[in-house]
């Protein structure tokens, strides 16, 4: 990645790469809400001191870096008395039972793509600690609650993979819907705890479609979308998803995202 050199070069390195930031920012807070709110005082941060934003690093670890200060500061997690709902006192209890940084540095590596030297980086470690950080992460998280998951994919292979990691991380698989229709008669039949839904079903009909019938009929729920164009869902223009991941997948951003996911019992409802 190149460095900017001057303001118009810094405004487009920033926006190439403030999508991602939100989609970490999202999965770290459990909510487009509060994760967009993140990234904008991230960018507030940097209009009011340029310096904020590291020019000798490339633009994607120098805004992940600059947001990671923002979060450090106030994105600990709550006290559980603090929260404003149950769910969300259960969700805050959980990870504050987590090593500190891990679920960052998990996050940074699977989903977001990042090395050990750029996670050290952007938490302000070294890349030892970092690479220990993502291992305890993944232990942690393989301890974490197991429940009923639905999937949503139209792609019999992809569907039959996903389900593979799904059932490794100790869930149980309540059925593979390849249309709008079949997944709303699968939810019905048996209610699942996450849905992890492709956009794009079968029947030229929408997952998220599909994820809304389901919400609306039997209540809010985490949700993990999967979609080749992940930048469309993550404009912070409109209600958008929690958790995305980008096709083509790692198993590891699976794994990653349905862990992260299982931690928050609540989604909002998205716009088509």
């Amino acid at each position: 990645m190149t460095e900017p050199n001057d303001g118009d070069d810094l405004s487009q390195a920033i926006g190439a790469e403030l999508p991602y930031v939100r989609r970490y920012a999202r999965a770290l807070t459990g909510s487009q809400k509060s994760g967009d709110a993140y990234a904008l005082a991230t960018l507030e941060a940097i209009l009011a001191d340029a310096s904020v934003f590291e020019r000798g690093l490339s633009a994607k670890v120098a805004l992940f870096k600059a947001f990671n200060r923002i979060w450090s500061s106030a994105g600990a997690p709550m006290d559980a008395a603090e929260a404003a709902t149950p769910t969300e006192a259960q969700a805050q209890a959980r990870l504050a039972q987590l090593t500190p940084n891990t679920r960052e540095a998990l996050l940074l590596h699977s989903i977001e793509g990042f090395g050990a030297e750029d996670i050290a980086e952007i938490i302000g470690t070294d890349a030892d600690e970092a690479a220990d950080l993502v291992r305890i992460a993944r232990e942690e998280m393989s301890k974490a609650i197991s429940g009923r998951v639905l999937i949503i994919e139209d792609e019999a292979i992809i569907a039959v993979d996903i389900s593979a990691i799904v059932e490794g991380l100790d869930h149980d698989v309540t059925g593979i819907a390849r249309t709008r229709a079949g997944a709303v008669e699968l939810a019905r039949k048996t209610p699942p705890d996450l849905i992890l839904a492709d956009i794009q079903l079968a029947d030229k009909s929408s997952g998220i479609d599909a994820v809304n019938d389901i919400l609306s009929e039997l209540g809010e729920r985490p949700v993990v979308f999967i979609t080749a164009f992940p930048e469309r869902l993550l404009t912070g223009e409109r209600r958008e998803p929690a958790f995305l991941i980008s096709k083509p997948y790692s198993e590891d951003q699976v794994r990653s995202a349905v862990s992260q996911a299982m931690f928050f019992a609540s989604t909002e409802t998205l716009g088509a």
